[in-house]
């Protein structure tokens, strides 16, 4: 694995991972543009490792007071806050669960789509669109609940197709759910925590049967710390973009890529 390659791939998934362009999708088509179309398992492993590192980091407050919400509400300590985290803790867990059965029961036939490019085009035109939409929704004062989460977490797990970014897609439906769009946008990644590990968790089994030759180490370290602080500079980026409400200049990078992908497969 080439050192520069590595780094780059580290930065295109740090940054796509969380920005609400589709990670699967630009890894596939620059994969193919790096002639990197093998970096295997074990690679995807580290690199979801690091965006792993910059979602804690960011929301670790927030994880911290979920995590210690069961203790103090059970203990009869627990105030107001704890048990608004207590419940996004099952909010969490339930939208959880489809994005599992899809990897679980859609794994196999949603892999041999990351072969077709057109694809990959198409579900980044879908994602563009959505980003488009999003600064005509206007927040209606919904709280997050069971339902609505649950919805959110179909979302999630519509984005297992490459192409169709998991926050893009989290964040629109929330917002069509018309919950606030800086709530929807915290719950979105604090919700990817458990997808990145179950991701990697699968992945790992066959980084365990074939660990990585020690050659390959030194470009396993760089493309890690590369994707994790790839990953912390967008998710900063991306709420302060959610604030301001301008989810459509994501929207416009879609198209074009998509765009462009389709204009270079009709001409190629």
């Amino acid at each position: 694995m080439e050192l520069l390659k590595a780094i780059a791939l580290g930065i295109i998934q740090g940054l796509t991972e969380f920005l609400p362009i589709s990670s699967s999708g630009h890894l596939v088509i620059f994969s193919e543009l790096l002639d990197f179309q093998h970096q295997g398992v074990v690679f995807d492993v580290f690199l979801h490792l690091g965006t792993l590192f910059s979602v804690v980091l960011v929301f670790r407050k927030d994880i911290w007071a979920m995590a210690c919400a069961p203790f103090r509400v059970w203990s009869g300590n627990g105030d107001d806050e704890s048990r608004m985290y207590l419940q996004w803790v099952f909010y969490v867990i339930m939208a959880t669960l489809p994005a599992v059965a899809a990897g679980l029961f859609l794994k196999d036939s949603v892999e041999v789509l990351f072969r077709n490019m057109n694809i990959v085009y198409t579900m980044l035109l879908v994602t563009g669109t959505i980003m488009l939409l999003s600064r005509y929704i206007q927040d209606r004062g919904s709280k997050l609940n069971l339902p609505r989460s649950v919805l959110i977490g179909c979302a999630q797990a519509c984005a297992i197709l490459p192409g169709l970014s998991r926050s893009g897609s989290t964040i629109f439906v929330g917002m069509l759910l018309g919950i606030n769009r800086e709530v929807v946008a915290k719950f979105s990644f604090i919700m990817s925590i458990p997808a990145i590990v179950g991701a990697t968790v699968l992945q790992s089994r066959e980084f365990l049967v074939q660990p990585p030759p020690r050659e390959m180490l030194v470009s396993l370290g760089f493309g890690t710390v590369v994707s994790a602080a790839a990953g912390y500079f967008a998710i900063v980026l991306l709420l302060d973009l959610v604030r301001r409400n301008r989810l459509q200049y994501f929207g416009y990078y879609c198209l074009a890529v998509a765009l462009l992908g389709f204009g270079h497969q009709l001409l190629g």
